[in-house]
């Protein structure tokens, strides 16, 4: 009977020991939430916003960008320092940035210095038919001061956009304003879409070399040039455009010079150098002829003077 007395005991405290030992019923639950409940999501960090420009107020026209030259094609005049290949791709790749922003679909017809013949740049240009094909050139001339800004065209859709181009290039550079030209150049000649060629200044000349060769004007050329493009549609096509509204909200037409059958004497020098090289080897070659001509004729004679007494003696 004892035994079993101290036996109870013995195993009522071992359950007390174990009883108490347990952890307090609100204290358990809340162990059971944390193993249960997910860790707190880290707060996301602050992203500088993106403008993105709306599918239905994105330009609908693509603007095909040429740089001038490019590869063996150095462009200018023979021993020009400054090479324009490198000038027209910067300012290319600068406008391509300009419109890209603007929400315009750009495509280039080089993107490096590569040599792209003119009849590839115009069927690059001719495969996108809403579009407009803007050419980029520096000028050269042997006469060195020579200098200023012009803007060249062909077919009368495209005087909208050389006017509006113009417009803002001339009117934003330190340089004379040369105007807009209509000249059947083959890029501009061959292309069906509205077609441009700016000459953004000549790297002959010292001063407008200089500004070709900073980044600040460049940046400057390709913003005013990508202005002009934006704002072709407001150009006034009334008779009285040639002068600016006064609420600013159209682009004067500008009136042009017609060089389709005339050559810019600054820009003829150098062909008339080529030209005169090339009369004066054919004059000499003629000469050559000539006297080979009037050797021949006196060799003959020759020959049917000595024939001749032997003719009288037979």
């Amino acid at each position: 009977m004892r035994r079993f007395v101290f036996t109870l005991a013995l195993a009522g405290s071992f359950i007390a020991t174990a009883v108490y030992g347990l952890p307090a019923p609100s204290s358990l639950s809340a162990r059971e939430k944390q193993a249960v409940a997910p860790r707190a999501t880290p707060a996301p960090r602050p992203q500088t916003p993106t403008a993105v420009i709306p599918e239905s107020s994105r330009p609908s026209t693509a603007v095909v960008i040429d740089a001038g030259h490019g590869g063996f094609d150095r462009g200018g005049i023979p021993g020009q320092r400054v090479p324009e290949k490198k000038m027209t791709l910067d300012v290319a790749q600068r406008l391509k940035a300009v419109l890209t922003a603007y929400g315009y679909r750009v495509v280039m017809t080089r993107d490096s210095d590569v040599f792209v013949p003119l009849g590839t740049r115009v069927a690059i240009a001719n495969s996108y038919r809403d579009a407009i094909f803007v050419c980029i050139h520096f000028n050269a001339a042997r006469r060195g001061s020579a200098n200023g800004i012009e803007t060249y065209f062909y077919s009368s859709q495209s005087l909208p956009l050389a006017s509006a181009i113009h417009y803002y290039v001339a009117g934003g550079a330190p340089t004379p304003n040369r105007g807009v030209r209509r000249r059947g150049f083959y890029v501009l000649r061959k292309t069906t879409i509205p077609a441009v060629l700016v000459e953004c200044g000549f790297l002959t000349n010292a001063t407008e070399a200089n500004y070709a060769q900073s980044s600040a004007y460049q940046q400057k050329l390709a913003e005013e040039i990508g202005r002009g493009i934006r704002e072709r549609s407001l150009v006034a096509s009334t008779s009285a455009a040639n002068r600016l509204a006064a609420n600013n909200t159209t682009v004067p037409l500008q009136p042009f010079i017609d060089q389709t059958h005339y050559r810019d004497p600054d820009l003829a020098r150098s062909k008339r150098g080529k030209r005169s090289s090339k009369s004066s080897s054919k004059s000499t070659s003629s000469k050559r002829k000539h006297s080979s001509d009037s050797d021949s004729e006196k060799r003959s004679s020759t020959r049917k003077k000595k024939s001749a007494p032997a003719q009288t003696e037979n």
